[in-house]
C-alpha cells in the first residue's frame, strides 16, 4: 500500500524533515539522498504502527496549503507501507512445563500460546 504526505525538508547542517500532518514523525541525514530515503523509512514505520494499533490515517494536507519557514522545502514523500509489516505468520515452538503447571492450565482453559506472546511482548516493552 503505498502512501504519500507532504513533508517540510529543513538544510541545517545537513538536512532534516517534518510531516506536519504525523505528530512526531521526522528523519534527517547528511546529504539530501540519505535523508529523503530515511523519511520514507520513518513515514513508513510510522504509518504501519498506526495500522497495527488500528488507528486510521491522518488526512495529508494539500501541499499548496503548508508555509514552510525560511529556507525550507516542501516536498511529497512516498512510502510502501507493507514493507514495513511484521511478518505475523504463526511458527511453531516447543516450550517445556512442569506437568502440574500445565495441567492447572488446561483446566481453566487458559491458552498457552496467548500467554508466551503476552509474556514476550512485555519482556521486550513491546505492549
Amino acid at each position: 500500500m503505498i502512501k504519500v504526505y507532504p513533508a517540510i525538508i529543513h538544510e541545517e547542517d545537513g538536512y532534516w524533515v517534518e510531516f506536519p500532518d504525523l505528530i512526531g514523525c521526522n528523519s534527517f541525514g547528511e546529504t539530501l539522498e540519505e535523508t529523503i530515503d530515511n523519511a520514507q523509512e520513518a513515514l513508513g514505520l510510522y504509518l504501519i504502527n498506526l495500522v497495527e494499533s488500528r488507528q486510521s490515517f491522518p488526512v495529508a494536507t494539500e501541499i499548496s496549503k503548508i508555509t514552510p519557514a525560511d529556507s525550507a522545502t516542501v516536498s511529497y514523500i512516498y512510502t510502501d507501507v507493507d514493507k514495513y509489516r511484521r511478518n505475523n505468520k504463526s511458527v511453531k515452538k516447543t516450550v517445556s512445563l512442569p506437568a502440574w503447571l500445565a495441567d492447572a492450565a488446561e483446566a481453566n482453559y487458559l491458552s498457552l500460546s496467548k500467554i508466551l506472546q503476552d509474556g514476550i511482548k512485555a519482556k521486550l516493552g513491546l505492549v
